[in-house]
């Protein structure tokens, strides 16, 4: 969890705080368009590229219903998220929230796993990036792509996060293009009748093989093995309440456009992908993207295709050195971190949080020679990743239920409430029952599932020792002191609001 000095809605610091005694604190430099691209940045993962062969392999065209289902569920995590963020704009962190409302080892329970969850995301990213570089280049060493990217992403974070928020905007950029000439592509090529070897592209083709669920139901589960990993970093926009201009405006404006994003980015590109191309020639390990390209005999298209794909890695791995820093920046403060990863640069950058990042991101590289298969290693990882995720989300909702519980009035006052409220808390969470024993279905990817409590033993461990230290508990002390005062100023300031407003402008309540 973070601590920053009480700040008014404004984001700026309230009057009447001595400035000597405020620690270092994050500056807000994200702008709209910023928040916007990361957002879809985050929602269109590397899983979409690289990973949606094997999950339509394995499903057939019902993946189309999985990706619905995962992005509906996560749709009200995120508005989950972002009432709570908005309810006290001190939170600069979902692992703020998560140790004001359930206690401090939630903060640092959900601050380090989610530290974890984007190490082992990156990891994975560079795992990709190594793989496609090979496809475009065959005879490179996988070690020189993994160092390129980690070193061209290190000194663009080492800037500020103003330059992060640029690349990512035009990261995200490419892949929304990339999609966009997808579906131009696809549509002009069913539209023309094209024919292939595998017969004549038509939407028929959605349901002319063995129908919309061809392995009956445990294909169908075998679909959101693969597809969860593709919404890793749907809650991006979380960790940059702290860096956002005006995030009263700007994360709701985000998080409502999750559910558009989903319908055009995955269920709309997987319609067209299938409807050119029937599901059964779609194998594990290969881009659908780059294949139905090549399928058009666009050549070179299909190498551009390789370089959105390797761009869109690269998005994700920049996505991870970003949240990774910043939530050990706040461990730090908080002194759930060694207080050397405290220190922010001239340009308000945690510096050398960005260095433990990146060194551990390199580890991909070993992972690769270690094992000599892309495919396997990539899988491994993602699927660490995935229960990781299902964890902070988790957190998150529970969070909102103590939310509701101990905090009535600020969700009564609150203008970004979460549809449906608690029964849909419930629902997610055996949503989320489903996800995890889905994952024990196949042999590859219960063998992640049963090492990943391995990372939780640990943290219980060093939490037992970290937790009755009086240094930790003075500073979690102040931490909620900070809230308390910021809750309170912002609820002078509406009252203040509301006894300038004449009544019969006043809505009804």
């Amino acid at each position: 969890m973070t601590i920053h000095p009480p700040t008014s809605p404004s984001g700026q610091p309230h009057p009447g705080k001595a400035p000597h005694r405020e620690p270092p604190h994050l500056e807000r430099q994200l702008s709209n368009r910023h928040i916007q691209l990361i957002a879809i940045g985050g929602a269109i993962g590397t899983g979409l590229f690289m990973g949606s062969g094997k999950t339509i392999s394995a499903a057939g065209p019902s993946v189309i219903f999985v990706y619905m289902i995962i992005g509906f569920m996560l749709f009200f995590v995120m508005r989950a998220m972002g009432e709570l963020l908005l309810s006290n704009l001190n939170y600069k962190s979902f692992s703020d929230f998560a140790a004001d409302l359930l206690g401090p080892w939630a903060g640092f329970f959900t601050g380090w796993t989610y530290w974890f969850c984007w190490v082992i995301t990156g990891i994975a990213d560079v795992i990709a990036i190594a793989g496609y570089s090979r496809e475009l280049w065959p005879s490179l060493p996988l070690w020189i792509p993994g160092l390129a990217t980690v070193a061209i992403l290190l000194l663009l974070n080492l800037a500020t996060v103003k330059a992060f928020g640029e690349t990512e905007f035009w990261f995200a950029l490419i892949k929304i293009i990339a999609i966009a000439a997808l579906i131009i592509v696809g549509l002009f090529m069913i539209f023309t009748g094209f024919q292939s070897e595998a017969g004549a592209a038509g939407f028929s083709n959605l349901w002319s093989h063995g129908g919309f669920f061809p392995n009956e139901f445990m294909g169908f589960v075998a679909g959101f093995q693969i597809a969860v990993f593709a919404f890793v970093g749907i809650e991006l926009v979380g960790t940059t309440a702290a860096e956002a201009k005006n995030p009263e405006r700007n994360l709701p404006k985000a998080i409502n456009a999750i559910p558009i994003r989903v319908l055009l980015f995955y269920v709309g590109a997987l319609i067209i992908l299938m409807s050119v191309t029937p599901w059964t020639q779609f194998a594990a390990g290969h881009s659908p993207f780059i294949g139905m390209f090549s399928l058009a005999g666009l050549g070179a298209a299909a190498t551009i295709v390789n370089l959105v794909v390797l761009s869109s890695a690269m998005s994700s791995a920049n996505s991870g050195i970003y949240s990774t820093s910043r939530m050990v920046f706040g461990l730090a403060q908080e002194g759930d971190a060694p207080g050397i990863f405290s220190r922010l640069s001239t340009r308000k950058v945690p510096s050398n949080a960005l260095f433990l990042s990146c060194v551990l991101l390199l580890s991909g590289v070993v992972l690769m020679y270690a094992g000599q298969d892309v495919g396997k290693a990539f899988e491994m990882v993602t699927t660490v990743s995935a229960v990781c995720f299902i964890f902070v989300w988790s957190i998150i909702l529970a969070s909102y239920l103590a939310f509701r519980r101990r905090r009535p009035h600020l969700h009564a006052a609150s203008a970004f409430k979460m549809p449906g409220g608690i029964p849909v808390v419930w629902l997610i969470f055996a949503f989320f029952a489903f996800v995890l024993w889905a994952l024990t279905t196949q042999p590859d990817t219960l063998a992640a599932l049963l090492v990943t409590p391995a990372w939780f033993l640990v943290l219980g461990v060093a939490w037992a020792i970290l937790r009755r230290r009086p240094a930790h508990l003075a500073r979690f002390a102040v931490f909620q002191a900070e809230l308390r005062a910021d809750e309170a100023a912002a609820g002078r300031s509406k009252g203040a609001v509301n006894d300038r407003t004449p009544q019969k402008e006043q809505a009804p309540k």
